[in-house]
């Protein structure tokens, strides 16, 4: 009886020295918010008392080691040794026990969970499924650092930066000398220096990068002039002169000029949700856009999205954002009294500025056959036109003030002109961005007489003078004989 016992413990002995070690099924699901898919690898598989393994692991299907072997107490503690580390330093060592190049155990997602063994597992995010069996990476979205997680029944909920940016310009009314804070669209006279602002946020899983990209990259219409010395940079409102480059040639992706960090990090004054700015001028060219069209810029920022690629490899952009510069302009028709074109006028315009004096709009528009008087490229304020030349025979019309206000979507994703007026003039044209009056002079003027005696007077007068003239001549004769 004794051998027969000794027999059987012997047999247990042996058969559990031949037996795998116990792992639990368990679901790994993603947090229903989270539209991005992970790859699943399998590092180690064992028994799990919530997020303690509580016996022998043994090497999972995505292992240094061979599948199903035991792992040893020294990969163990190789392992164990960086748990006071940081995610990012922690990874270094733990990806040394991953084989990447093998098949990953699998995928999971929002609402595709999978039930997999207990034990210990990285995650790689792969983005968000574009529907063609790819995976793209939204705008102002980023991959998280890789994920490892001890797996009994578990939820993913990686942390991820966002990033966003966005474009304004600074409006200015020249008759009150008022200026608006950043907004979506301004209105400016050709000629004038235009403020813009580019602003952009830096990820807030920063510190998982070893290097992070970041450009500005902003596209002017070909009716905005560009001055790149105009250009001022700041992180976080400390304005800095280095660490970038301006770059505003030979763009494959059609903008006017970049502001491009090749690396952040090398610039100490930037951390997890800095914001950085951009301020420039542009001035509105002659060849602009007048009306509800509007002069359109956009911009973008392109960026690290990857921590695991070290901030060099894998890069993303933020959604375009788009400002408007509007202008308009003033069109006089030039009549006589029986509404038929009348030539031979000249028309200088003026505008009222803070002193509440008016300053000279170029130079008289005038031509002997110019019936249409045309001002291009005007902003909103208050405004005097003045006929400095009037047709032969006609008499000079009185100045005409008037005021241009315009309203224009100032906090808009696509900002759009909505109303044009002219004041005492006609009624503007949103559409064509003009303003039209119809100015008439009428012919010189007899003025009335009353009492008339005709011109019979005229004549007895100069006669009987005549007369006195002759008798005198011929008195003096004879007085000097």
């Amino acid at each position: 009886m004794k051998k027969l016992t000794a027999l059987i413990l012997t047999l247990i002995i042996v058969l559990s020295m031949g037996m795998g070690v116990l792992a639990a099924e368990s679901s790994i699901s993603v947090n229903p918010t989270d539209t991005h898919t992970y790859d699943i690898y399998q590092i180690f598989k064992g028994e799990v008392n919530g997020k303690e393994f509580t016996g022998s692991l043994e090497w999972g299907r995505n292992g240094v080691g061979q599948e199903g072997e035991l792992v040893t107490q020294d990969f163990l503690d190789e392992l164990m040794d960086v748990n006071s580390l940081d995610d990012k330093a922690q990874l270094v060592k733990i990806e040394e026990f991953v084989n990447f190049s093998s098949t990953p155990y699998g995928k999971v997602s929002a609402g595709a969970s999978l039930v997999a063994p207990t034990g210990y597992y990285l995650f790689v995010d792969k983005g968000v499924a574009n529907g063609n069996g790819g995976f793209v990476v939204p705008d102002n979205d980023s991959k998280s650092l890789f994920v490892v997680q001890v797996v009994g029944p578990t939820t993913i909920s990686p942390k991820k930066g966002e990033v966003t940016s966005e474009k304004k310009v600074k409006d200015k009314n020249d008759t009150d000398g008022t200026v608006t804070d950043w907004q979506d669209s301004a209105d400016y006279d050709i000629g004038d220096e235009i403020p813009f602002l580019l602003k952009g946020t830096v990820a807030g899983d920063y510190a998982n990068y070893e290097s992070y990209y970041y450009a500005f990259h902003d596209q002017l219409e070909d009716t905005l002039d560009f001055d790149s010395d105009s250009v001022v940079v700041k992180v976080d409102g400390t304005q800095i002169t280095s660490g970038y480059t301006i770059l505003d040639a030979d763009h494959t992706d059609g903008c006017t000029f970049e502001v491009e960090f090749t690396n952040l990090k090398a610039i100490p004054e930037v951390k997890a949700g800095s914001v950085i700015t951009v301020e420039y001028t542009a001035v509105l060219k002659e060849n602009a856009h007048h009306g509800a069209i509007g002069n359109n810029n956009i911009m973008h920022v392109v960026y690290s999205n990857n921590p695991n690629a070290g901030g060099s490899g894998e890069k993303g952009e933020t959604k375009d954002d788009k400002v408007v510069v509007f202008t308009y302009k003033v069109v006089v028709n030039k009549t006589d009294e029986h509404n038929n074109a009348l030539p031979g006028a000249g028309f200088t315009l003026y505008k009222k500025n803070p002193a509440g004096t008016y300053d000279q709009v170029g130079d008289e528009i005038k031509g002997d056959a110019m019936t249409q008087f045309v001002w291009l490229g005007l902003d909103d304020g208050d405004y005097k036109l003045s006929e400095t030349t009037t047709p032969d025979g006609y008499n000079k019309i009185k100045d005409i003030e008037f005021t241009i206000t315009a309203d224009h979507a100032v906090l808009s994703d696509n900002p759009n002109l909505i109303s044009l007026d002219g004041g005492d003039l006609e009624a503007g044209h949103a559409a064509t961005g003009a303003i039209q009056t119809t100015v008439v002079n009428k012919s010189g003027a007899t003025l009335p007489e009353t009492g008339g005696i005709g011109t019979k007077i005229f004549y007895v007068l100069g006669a009987g003078l005549m007369i006195v003239a002759v008798v005198a001549w011929v008195t003096r004769r004879r007085m000097d004989k």
